[in-house]
């Protein structure tokens, strides 16, 4: 057999592997309703994707301008009250920083403890049981095992009612609970497939538009909603029943739309 010969199976050979390997992953994913023996995984995972965002939004609010500039204040304070101390303006500088993280913190620990108490505390009576409320999850297989590694939720909201201080006026409106996919998993359009599956049921119950909620540091999440056809309706700071924490975090809630 000839060298030209030999590369050319050889090349054909890793082409058929590359396709092999697509297919396997595209049929080892699936989006399915949510079932009780997930409920350890789901908690994990829901935990994990909530405080995740906890240092992008700390990052994000150190390198605000107004951060900034308290930063080097307060530096410069412990500089000259520590007499011309580097280590007390480090010190001075740091301590503020910690304030704010602590504040990013906060914002996001206190909203998963509320959120666990409620709606994550019985999954199949707060999203199954009724019939406009729905969870998904979505499971993979890795390393030869299935896993769930996303998950979202909506709840469906019929007439007038006022929930979590927006008002779905007399529109049939499906509120967004979670969007998270398992940071291994992203980049393989487990997002949109879950955000898909949900706009699809919000259809089929007769439900005229969907709205989510998502804090300003949950930029990919943001891009997916986004990309299929959700607008920005509003935004809002009010994370915080404190509202120095709220001040100092500068995290956004950023609400979306589409209507269906």
């Amino acid at each position: 057999m000839s060298e030209e010969e030999r590369r050319r199976r050889a090349f054909e050979s890793e082409v058929q592997q590359a396709a092999a390997m697509v297919q396997k992953t595209s049929l080892q994913s699936v989006i399915r309703p949510y079932k009780p023996t997930d409920k350890s995984a789901i908690v994990s995972l829901f935990r994990f994707g909530i405080l995740e965002h906890v240092y992008p939004a700390f990052f994000k609010a150190m390198s605000h301008p107004d951060h900034i500039g308290v930063t080097l204040s307060i530096s410069v304070a412990g500089y000259v009250l520590g007499g011309s101390s580097c280590f007390q303006a480090v010190l001075f500088g740091g301590a503020w920083a910690c304030l704010v993280y602590y504040c990013c913190h906060e914002i996001y620990d206190s909203y998963l403890k509320r959120k666990m108490e409620l709606e994550m505390a019985d999954i199949q009576a707060n999203f199954l049981d009724n019939q406009v409320n729905h969870f998904w999850v979505a499971e993979m297989e890795v390393n030869g095992k299935s896993k769930v590694v996303g998950l979202l939720a909506v709840v469906g909201v019929k007439g007038d009612v006022s929930k979590d201080g927006w008002n779905a006026d007399d529109a049939a409106t499906a509120e967004v609970f979670q969007l998270i996919v398992s940071f291994n998993q992203r980049r393989k359009g487990l997002g949109t497939q879950l955000v898909e599956t949900a706009v699809e049921f919000c259809k089929e119950q007769g439900l005229s538009r969907v709205v989510v909620e998502i804090s300003s540091p949950q930029t990919a999440a943001i891009s997916i909603f986004r990309k299929l056809g959700f607008t920005v309706t509003s935004v809002h700071s009010n994370t915080h029943p404190n509202r120095l924490v709220s001040k100092l975090a500068r995290i956004n809630v950023i609400r979306m739309e589409k209507h269906l």
